[in-house]
């Protein structure tokens, strides 16, 4: 009789070893104590998911990892540590967690920016920059009176740069009033429609009131707008656009929830 296995039986147990591992798998015990692979699998899911290489090595620094854990869970447990009423509270809050990370992660999985809506996005922020952008300077008073004497002092002469050291906005005061280049819709709606109506090198000969209190605007120069490409901000828009629907979704949830 031929004790050798067949071919056929050599190929079966192949594919049987080939299978996943069951879910009673273990990939090591700890003073009797098995550590599901299932719990293996997911420690090494997120470190692939933070860029750590894959490999036998990380492989086995995850299973001495969970050793450890494995090994310092136990003297806690043995100390009696796991019937602390905070270490409960705290044990709980981390399995809600993990269930709150589990479900958004599906929803963003069912619900998906697409790329209509990031290209709608696109061109409705692009629409609102406008075609034109302004650098502006200022110089922020407190009463009409005092900005009528700054205006009279650029009159006689007297450099934006010197009379924006009497300006009330610390963020501008100390560049000679430099705001940098921005779109009217950036400021409010005074100070963006006084900017625009002047001409380079002009300023305002008359105080401009907002909110803040009164200004005097110079307009150093003006350019034509240049919107960053679509595919360079594409992933960035999408990703905002992604938790905005999170966060309209937590909303919704909220305001239905029966809360005494």
């Amino acid at each position: 009789m031929n004790r050798f296995p067949s071919r056929l039986a050599i190929a079966m147990l192949a594919g049987f070893l080939a299978l996943p591992a069951a879910a009673a798998d273990s990939i090591a015990k700890v003073n009797g104590v098995s550590i599901p692979a299932e719990r293996a699998e997911a420690m090494l899911a997120e470190q692939r998911a933070q860029g750590a290489p894959d490999g036998e090595q990380l492989k086995n620094a995850v299973r001495e990892e969970l050793v450890r854990r494995e090994v310092l869970s136990q003297q806690a447990s043995s100390k009696g540590l796991a019937k602390k009423a905070d270490v409960q509270a705290q044990m709980e809050m981390a399995k809600q967690a993990i269930l709150i990370r589990a479900y958004l992660q599906e929803f963003v999985k069912n619900n998906p920016v697409t790329d209509a809506e990031v290209q709608t996005e696109y061109d409705a922020i692009k629409s609102r920059m406008g075609d034109k952008e302004y650098k502006p300077r200022h110089v922020l008073v407190e009463t009409e009176n005092e900005a009528k004497a700054i205006i009279a002092k650029l009159q006689s002469g007297t450099p934006f740069e010197e009379v924006a050291k009497e300006s009330r906005d610390p963020g501008s005061k100390d560049r000679g009033g430099e705001l940098g280049w921005s779109n009217p819709a950036m400021y409010v709606k005074p100070f963006s429609d006084a900017m625009v109506a002047l001409e380079k090198g002009q300023y305002t000969a008359t105080p401009v009131k907002s909110d803040f209190g009164y200004h005097v605007i110079q307009l150093d120069d003006m350019r034509t707008t240049q919107a960053p490409p679509f595919d360079e901000v594409k992933a960035q828009l999408q990703q905002r656009l992604q938790q905005q629907k999170v966060e309209k979704h937590v909303l919704e949830l909220r305001a239905k929830a029966k809360v005494e």
